[in-house]
């Protein structure tokens, strides 16, 4: 069994660069942004596709020197990373300007539910994660309250299409949905977000553009799946994402039944989980719009 989940990591590590060529790029970035935007974030496009004309000038947050982040927490690390992005901005801008920044920034969950901790803020630079703080990241995502609400949803969507016969019906084959749907987010969160950032040297870290027109900040939503940023700053392949994401595929065959080991199976689960990731960043993207204009910075 261990080799076949070799097989299928290796099979998804030698396959990705020829399906995600820079011309594929592109056109995932068009197919995606058609779809899944416009039905989930409407209410800013008109915001969106004016702010290009409005854009503010870059704002880069001042760097920490390296003895606050020594001392510092994993905990107390996430926390300073975004009140960074909201309190170091240049001085030279007027009360009017300073306001207008500081209202579309990241927040730490999305509708005070879904955990936001590796998102950004526009126009912010941040030191380089550490290997404890990535996977406290991964234990972040994997463990907040809400991966339980999202894995009794997962769960009970799974257990409606009956999409795992050997389970069965009823309370105790909802409770093997369920754990399932569980173990499949965190194998999938570590694997990501901290074991292979930590071997590549990537930052798991999902950086907003905040500014530009609405299918620009989209494409570059949908990018990040292929595209992401290394531990100096330097752009580079996504390994993470798209091996890490094969490999989590794989590595579920070990728990699932027997007759549901199959390449069409792993596969489905690996691209499953790289649309949700792609939603998500579109999500985390445009949050700071839909949260100052909607519910005006309430969440």
């Amino acid at each position: 069994m261990l080799l076949r989940t070799s097989v299928v990591t290796l099979s998804f590590s030698t396959s990705w660069r020829a399906v995600f060529s820079r011309r594929g790029l592109r056109s995932v970035e068009n197919v995606l942004a058609a779809c899944a935007l416009v039905l989930l974030f409407w209410p800013v496009t008109a915001f969106a596709q004016s702010s290009s004309a409005d854009a503010l000038p870059c704002i880069v947050a001042p760097v920490r020197t390296s003895t606050d982040n020594a001392g510092s927490s994993p905990e107390s690390d996430c926390d300073s990373d975004e009140q960074s992005g909201s309190n170091s901005v240049s001085t030279s801008l007027d009360a009017g300007s300073l306001g207008s920044v500081a209202e579309a920034k990241q927040t730490k969950r999305i509708l005070w539910i879904f955990p936001n901790y590796r998102a950004v803020s526009a126009d912010t630079q941040l030191p380089p994660l550490s290997l404890k703080t990535k996977f406290w990241l991964a234990t972040q995502d994997s463990f907040d309250y809400s991966s339980f609400v999202t894995a009794g949803m997962l769960a009970g969507i799974s257990q409606a299409k009956n999409s795992y016969p050997e389970f069965r019906q009823g309370s105790k084959g909802y409770g093997r949905y369920y754990w399932h749907a569980v173990a499949d987010q965190a194998v999938g969160n570590y694997l990501t977000e901290a074991i292979f950032p930590a071997i590549t040297r990537e930052d798991p870290r999902y950086y907003t553009v905040g500014h530009g027109g609405f299918l620009k900040r989209t494409g570059y939503a949908v990018s990040r799946l292929l595209i992401t940023r290394t531990d100096s700053g330097r752009r580079m392949i996504n390994i993470s994402e798209i091996v890490g994401n094969g490999a989590g595929a794989g590595i579920s065959d070990l728990y699932y039944p027997s007759r549901e080991r199959t390449w069409t199976k792993t596969g489905q689960k690996w691209v499953t989980q790289i649309a949700l990731d792609g939603v998500f960043n579109i999500a985390k993207e445009f949050w700071p719009d839909v949260n100052h204009l909607i519910f005006r910075g309430k969440y």
